[in-house]
């Protein structure tokens, strides 16, 4: 991908093509971290609009990486009050090509498998986060981690620190896939 990848729009699912109100427009940032892979992991995420920033995090007790970085996207859509344009970056190539090149809609699609008819991951967090897109229109771009973007860095502050919490939750999706028999063979829910 390049330093800051083209645009990637899901466009809304109801809505779509009608005229309506116009839609606040807002940037999102994201990150997701873990102390191991598995292990305690956060999430961060910077909603700017119009120049009011908020930002959230949080963590679970045994997550990974790509958990926190679906999350942290999950988290920013979700915390928004109304239907909105957003422009979300994110560092994880694993979070914006499954949206933008349609790898997630095509597992749900196919009853969550991926070629070779295996198990897509995540499943409850890529479901969610296709949720979120059919109410906010949203485009998906990707930034270099690590390479001085203020922003993402802010984030990954964010979610290393939600990571290093005492007393975080389960992560229900995480731990329930690596729960029982045979759980392994089905990770990431």
């Amino acid at each position: 991908m390049s330093e800051t990848a083209d645009t990637h729009r899901m466009a809304t699912g109801s809505g779509a093509g009608q005229r309506s109100a116009p839609r606040k427009e807002l940037t999102i940032h994201t990150d997701g971290a873990c102390l191991g892979n598995p292990g305690p992991g956060g999430y961060g995420v910077i909603l700017d609009y119009g120049g009011h920033r908020r930002e959230l995090s949080g963590g679970y007790r045994l997550t990974t990486n790509n958990r926190m970085e679906l999350t942290a996207a999950v988290e920013g859509l979700a915390a928004l009050k109304e239907p909105c344009t957003v422009t979300l970056y994110s560092d994880s190539a694993y979070v914006v090509r499954g949206m933008s090149e349609g790898w997630a809609r095509r597992w749900r699609a196919n009853g969550w498998r991926r070629e070779g008819r295996k198990l897509a991951s995540n499943r409850d967090l890529w479901a969610r986060l296709l949720d979120l897109c059919q109410v906010h229109d949203v485009t998906f771009r990707w930034v270099r981690g690590h390479a001085g973007n203020p922003d993402n860095e802010r984030c990954d502050q964010l979610a290393v620190a939600a990571a290093h919490q005492a007393g975080l939750p389960a992560d229900p999706g995480y731990e329930a896939s690596v729960a029982g028999p045979g759980a392994r063979a089905d990770r990431g829910l």
